[in-house]
């Protein structure tokens, strides 16, 4: 049975970075998940849902960034206009654009909530804010996609969201990304072309998606409407007040952005010794 949203905190705090804009660096946004994870996780802050969008990023994952030509999968994308970062938590590549919609439920680590109940939280909040349109959405791995993982979420077979979960200092951080508009299909081709070029024929260390276009699709090509990433965070907002809790909008405190800028101060050295490494190699 799914844990309710009410029964984790009555009051859930929002933060919508949804329109921050192309000069919002995706590495900020991990900082900010683990500011707020750990802050949550030690009892100093409310349960929160964090709303984000990026432009134009394809975010690497730790084994990505060690492919045998990295660098030549690295200028391809570089070559589309797409910013390559590393990301500081598992998972393989993925695309982060302005039809892309990130959300991450951060809360409080309790003793029995298990890494599929953080899972399940988050489907289950998907499947609501969806309810109207009748459509089945399935949790399950998608083969072809990218970033394939068992909660992928599909509609008749096609991939248009992926969830993934971190949980540090006693907070979990659940985390979607929701392909609202445009083409899955052009985002997945663009994947693939990096794969091809960053494996070129060579053994890996990790089996790689060998990623199929047609597997891919955003909610506005599968549900035949057109979809906002305004619209969906209204949805989202009013599934959140359905459920029961009480809704707060509270800034960053003194404290959390010094930690904040801390955390980026860290991510961003981390990435910058990812990427580099790959250079020397």
């Amino acid at each position: 049975m799914t844990i309710s949203f009410s029964s984790i905190s009555p009051t859930w705090r929002v933060l919508d970075h949804t329109t921050f804009g192309p000069s919002f660096d995706a590495l900020q946004s991990f900082a900010y998940d683990d500011t707020l994870c750990s802050f949550i996780g030690q009892q100093q802050g409310l349960a929160t849902t964090r709303a984000w969008v990026h432009h134009k990023t394809v975010v690497l994952g730790i084994q990505d960034s060690r492919l045998p030509h990295i660098e030549e999968g690295r200028a391809y994308l570089e070559s589309q206009g797409y910013r390559v970062i590393v990301r500081n938590s598992g998972g393989l590549a993925v695309v982060l654009d302005d039809g892309v919609l990130n959300v991450s439920l951060i809360l409080k680590e309790e003793k029995g909530f298990s890494i599929d109940a953080g899972y399940e939280l988050m489907y289950d909040l998907i499947k609501k804010i969806f309810a109207s349109y009748n459509v089945n959405i399935e949790a399950y791995e998608i083969v072809g996609s990218y970033c394939p993982g068992s909660f992928d979420l599909s509609i008749n077979g096609k991939k248009f969201a992926g969830i993934s979960q971190r949980r540090i200092r006693g907070g979990i951080a659940v985390q979607i990304y929701l392909c609202v508009t445009g083409s899955g299909s052009h985002r997945a081709h663009l994947i693939k072309q990096f794969y091809d070029k960053a494996v070129a024929g060579k053994e890996t260390k990790f089996v790689y998606p060998v990623v199929q276009p047609e597997t891919m699709a955003s909610l506005t090509e599968l549900l035949q409407k057109p979809l906002t990433i305004s619209s969906i965070m209204t949805s989202l907002l009013t599934t959140l007040q359905n459920e029961g809790v009480q809704l707060t909008v509270q800034p960053l405190s003194n404290e959390e952005q010094q930690l904040f800028m801390e955390n980026y101060e860290r991510i961003q050295l981390r990435n910058e010794k990812a990427l580099n490494m790959n250079k020397n190699n």
